[in-house]
């Protein structure tokens, strides 16, 4: 009895049934997460701020978008309807939609023959066609811009309008071929086989095989190409500056700004109203967008 009476006893298990050891890398598992959410937090603020603060003053009054205020002091919604009545905007927002959207129509379905071609066909100088689709990519605007200016202006008398940028499109784009071309690379040559053996051609099964596997892909091209004709501010400049019929809106914002360069909170709307397409058309077409950039260097 009294060796029962004087054997060590058990240590005590905390109320919550974890040891020491377990509560410590509990907390230090908590400590993690919380410095990685931090650091995602405020890399997320870096990039919401100057947006917010963009938001803000285009909901001011004209007197108060030009103090250290930094919300309103009432919503001025009327500003967004001040920048809609202003001679051409309409029109600007057509020419934007326009651009943007036919050019991304005619660049994806022109760039895709090719990058099928460079993908799933083996012919002499495949090689030798990438490597200047490569170069293509490599070639700066600038660089060509006077001769392609003297050919559209003078020979085609298309300069003050936007079809000399517009119509290049229907060509292919290097960018959109390379990158389609990675992805298709992805897509197993098993499945076009059995298409070919079981009597498909090449178009057919470019339509019925290869394009609803490369949507992602699609989708990728589509918005890189709708993102950059949308915030072309080049192009626009040298075709068709001196037509303001023909302006888009990212040219067309400086000509606002230096209108209105007092009333930032109509400066500031007009902003608003130029990003957000953009800004919309990329949260809902993220995830296609995100598969499709991910995807393409599968294979090279």
């Amino acid at each position: 009895m009294s060796q029962v009476l004087d054997s060590p006893k058990a240590p005590a298990r905390p109320a919550d049934g974890a040891t020491p050891a377990a509560r410590t890398a509990r907390r230090k598992a908590l400590l993690h997460w919380i410095a990685v959410h931090s650091l995602g937090v405020a890399a997320a603020l870096f990039f919401v701020l100057p947006f917010v603060f963009v938001l803000f003053t285009s909901l001011m009054s004209d007197q108060q978008a030009l103090t250290r205020d930094l919300t309103p002091n009432t919503w001025e919604w009327g500003n967004y309807v001040r920048v809609f009545e202003t001679p051409g905007f309409l029109t600007w927002w057509r020419n934007t939609l326009l651009y943007a959207g036919l050019g991304t129509v005619l660049t994806v379905v022109s760039s895709i023959p090719v990058a099928y071609a460079l993908a799933k066909f083996r012919f002499r100088g495949r090689n030798l066609s990438l490597i200047l689709v490569i170069s293509m990519m490599m070639l700066p605007p600038q660089v060509v811009i006077i001769p392609m200016y003297l050919f559209w202006a003078k020979q085609l008398d298309l300069s003050g309008t936007l079809w000399p940028l517009i119509i290049p499109m229907a060509f292919g784009d290097a960018f959109s071929i390379f990158l389609l071309r990675q992805f298709l690379l992805t897509i197993p040559n098993e499945y076009l086989d059995a298409a070919r053996v079981d009597g498909c051609g090449e178009l057919r099964t470019l339509v019925r095989i290869v394009l609803p596997m490369a949507k992602p892909g699609i989708a990728a091209v589509a918005l890189f190409q709708f993102f950059a004709a949308w915030n072309d501010y080049f192009g626009p400049q040298i075709y068709a500056s001196e037509n303001p019929d023909a302006w888009t809106l990212s040219y067309a914002l400086e000509s606002f700004k230096g209108a209105h360069h007092t009333d930032w909170n109509l400066t500031m709307a007009a902003t608003v109203l130029v990003m957000a397409p953009v800004i919309l058309v990329f949260f809902f077409a993220q995830k296609a967008f995100v598969e499709g950039v991910t995807l393409t260097g599968v294979k090279g």
